[in-house]
């Protein structure tokens, strides 16, 4: 099957869907966008000084200090210290953080532990404080209690199985 009929395909089965329910699509949809604009311009400010920290962190160069002095802690727990950078970003960012992984892979390969590494410590971690940021925003909450600490350990974990997966699966 063609993958490039599949959105045209999903979007028609929505609308079908809607017609068979007596549903007004056209309604339906502005009213959704309505709601989605509201939801964007409440987060927005959010976003930008998330932003803004990331490109912060990197211009500064804390981010490279950060990373000569947690690499020998990441190579005791197996995190490739190569990929340190990426450890730090992630959270914050995921476009950033993907921009390091095509960075890492340009620079070790696709293929060498490094660039599988990366590759699966993308796929199996979060954009914990984006998606806080984003979420929360959205409910107005303000209070996350224990849902950074938890987010940061369940990242914590992803980056430390990716590492060990990538060098039991592919070393």
């Amino acid at each position: 099957m063609d993958l490039s009929i599949v959105v045209p395909l999903t979007l028609a089965g929505a609308g079908l869907f809607g017609l068979c329910r007596k549903t007004d699509i056209y309604t339906a949809l502005c009213t959704g966008s309505g709601e989605g604009v509201k939801v964007l311009l409440r987060i927005f400010p959010a976003l930008v000084a998330l932003l803004t920290a990331v490109h912060m962190l990197r211009a500064s160069g804390l981010l490279d200090q950060l990373v000569s002095v947690f690499s020998p802690l990441f190579h005791m727990v197996g995190i490739p210290p190569e990929t340190a950078i990426l450890v730090f970003i992630r959270p914050l960012s995921g476009s950033a953080a993907l921009a390091i992984g095509a960075e890492l892979m340009a620079q070790y390969g696709v293929d060498s532990l490094i660039g599988r590494t990366a590759a699966i410590m993308l796929g199996s971690t979060e954009t914990t404080f984006y998606t806080i940021s984003v979420y929360f925003g959205a409910a107005k909450i303000k209070k996350t209690r224990y849902a950074i600490p938890a987010a940061i350990i369940a990242d914590l974990v992803g980056f430390i199985m990716a590492a060990l997966f990538a060098r039991l699966t592919y070393a």
